[in-house]
Parts: structure tokens; sequence; C-alpha cells
């Protein structure tokens, strides 16, 4: 399952992946599976390619307002499914979730659920630091320290994760 036996860190996996450990073969399929990512600014390079997973790292700066656009048209539209089609929303956020995921669909749901020792942050420690001219504290933008803080409502291991989701819905 892509954990490190020693300390329990989550190794990076593919959102095919991850799908294949959370959901039952042949139980769901792909939306919109034929829509590409386009590059309206022309700033994407061959090395690096648009990604997917509840995760980020964030928007180049060339790309902000894009990305806020986008963030405009996430929220409605999860806001409708939620209170119209009555979808209840599970979140799973992985490492590293930051900027525009952590300011729009990774904390609109119902009940939010992250990695253990994800790093999440609306803003990366860098910009914080350099914006502010401050030291923050170690270890306050990853899951563990955020959970204390009632950001998040649990911290699961991958391994259980899928008797979790089960258990929700039912």
């Amino acid at each position: 399952m892509n954990i490190c036996e020693q300390c329990g860190y989550h190794l990076k996996i593919s959102s095919s992946d991850g799908i294949k450990v959370l959901i039952d073969p042949d139980t769901w399929g792909p939306m919109d599976k034929d829509m590409i990512s386009l590059d309206p600014i022309e700033f994407q390079s061959e090395e690096e390619l648009y990604k997917d997973l509840c995760a980020s790292r964030g928007a180049r700066l060339q790309e902000r307002s894009l990305s806020m656009m986008q963030m405009a048209k996430i929220s409605p539209t999860l806001y409708d499914y939620r209170s119209n089609k009555k979808l209840f929303y599970v979140s799973i956020l992985t490492s590293p979730t930051t900027d525009g995921v952590t300011a729009s669909f990774g904390m609109l749901e119902d009940i939010i659920i992250v990695e253990s020792n994800a790093y999440t942050a609306f803003v990366g420690k860098k910009v914080i630091e350099q914006t502010l001219n401050k030291t923050i504290l170690e270890g306050s933008q990853s899951a563990e320290y955020l959970f204390h803080k009632g950001l998040f409502d649990s911290i699961v291991p991958c391994n259980p994760l899928k008797g979790i989701l089960s258990e929700l819905d039912s």
C-alpha cells in the first residue's frame, strides 16, 4: 500500500492507484475522462505536466489568476452537488495539499480526512516567512498539528481508510 514500514509515512502514488486502494473494482467510472488540462497562458513546459490527486504544490506565480478563476468555479459547483443532489462529501487530503485546493474544494466538505504526516497549508512556509519576515513554528503545517487545532476531522492511515469510508457511507 506504499507505506513505509518503519515510520508509517505514505509514499506518493498516482490518483488511479489511490482509487484502486479505496474503491472496489468495477463499482465506479471516471467522469469526463476525455477532458484535458489547457495552458491558456502558454507557460507549461514538457517536464511540468498537470497532476491530479486531492493534493497540490500550488500554482506557479504566473498561474495564480488562472487558479483563482478555477477555484471560483469549483466552489459553487461543489455547493450545487451537495445541496441539490444531496451528496455527502468527504475530502481525503494527501501530502502536499496547499494553496487553491486548501482555499476551495479541499475544505468545503462534510468531513475532512487527512493522511498521516501530510503537509497541508494555505500558503507554503517559505512564502509566509518571506512575506512576514518571521520564522514560523516547525511542524505547524503538518496534519497532526492542524488536527489538534481543529482543522481536520480525522487523521487516517492508508490501511484502514477504505473501511472507515465504508462506515461513513452507511
